[in-house]
């Protein structure tokens, strides 16, 4: 399937991107990793990453603004990316080939070619696999850059290796990937230091959550919260492993109000999630998935659809 994805990429002279919306440094690490390793590759070919920036992620790179007559012709890759419906930018189908690359279940198989590996920890785990394969197959270098974002996106979806997705292949690629030149504190700063207002939300989080005696946790961040702590709903993604900190929790939803829904961030230590967040229009991982309430109602069913998974769970 490599090899397959790699001959593909030969036969194209402009590529084009995308991931998921609302990205994380795995979306990013994938993505623009794969544009940076393709360009050190391909110098003659026109690479480009597109999709809404998200600034928590100034740190990592920037995606770039096409116009539409760059999709005629084009090769699309979307990474970290489980459903059509949450890939950002809806030009992706415009392409004259869609290859798909992503570690989340297959439950949407979109694409010509596809290549996913549930097992892998991260999207970008699976593009440092797809750069050995180049090196194999037609002697690919690394470039520093492209070694920092895949880092990053590792890092970022293994919770700094904590997670147990992060595997012995995942330890062996990051010893490998860290043999580049780049400044892995910049990484791991940019990754985890937080604004003093977002520190205090973290604090009111920690002062006002809810958890049952089954171990369901959650809380609740409308608009009137998120403005008094003058932080945007973008910005409590640095802290949706927050609540993973208390004694006895099993799962834990966090609901951040928008203009028009409620963004519900799942997480678990045990319990499988992502058919719960399938139900409320999202998925992802078994313990690790988003979904969208589009009423407060609606994210209270949410939260007893988790305390009864909670229940349930030995």
């Amino acid at each position: 399937m490599k090899r397959q994805i790699i001959d593909k990429i030969e036969q194209y002279d402009t590529i084009i991107i995308h991931r998921h919306v609302r990205p994380d440094p795995d979306a990013y690490g994938s993505q623009i990793g794969l544009k940076k390793l393709l360009e050190a590759n391909y110098p003659s070919k026109t690479i480009f990453a597109v999709g809404l920036h998200d600034h928590t992620l100034d740190f990592l790179a920037s995606p770039d603004a096409i116009e539409d007559e760059r999709y005629q012709n084009a090769l699309v890759i979307v990474t970290d990316t489980a459903n059509t419906d949450r890939i950002d930018d809806s030009r992706y189908s415009k392409g004259a080939f869609l290859i798909k690359i992503d570690h989340h279940p297959n439950d949407d198989a979109y694409g010509d070619l596809l290549w996913v590996d549930t097992n892998a920890s991260s999207c970008s785990e699976m593009i440092y696999e797809l750069f050995m394969e180049g090196y194999e197959y037609k002697n690919w270098q690394l470039p520093d850059t492209a070694a920092r974002l895949l880092f990053a996106g590792i890092v970022g979806d293994t919770g700094r290796f904590l997670y147990p997705s992060a595997s012995v292949k995942t330890f062996e690629i990051a010893g490998q990937l860290i043999r580049n030149n780049f400044d892995r504190n910049e990484v791991f700063n940019g990754l985890y230091e937080k604004d003093p207002n977002l520190l205090q939300l973290q604090g009111y989080m920690y002062q006002n959550f809810n958890m049952d005696e089954n171990g369901a946790a959650y809380i609740k961040l409308s608009n009137e919260i998120l403005e008094k702590f003058q932080v945007t709903p973008s910005d409590t993604s640095l802290l949706v492993g927050s609540l993973s900190n208390i004694k006895g929790v099993k799962a834990w939803v966090i609901l951040v109000e928008e203009t028009d829904q409620i963004r519900v961030r799942l997480r678990s230590k045990g319990p499988i999630i992502n058919e719960l967040a399938k139900r409320y229009h999202g998925g992802g991982h078994p313990l690790a998935s988003g979904a969208t309430a589009y009423s407060w109602e609606e994210a209270d069913r949410v939260i007893e659809d988790l305390k009864e998974i909670c229940r349930n769970y030995k």
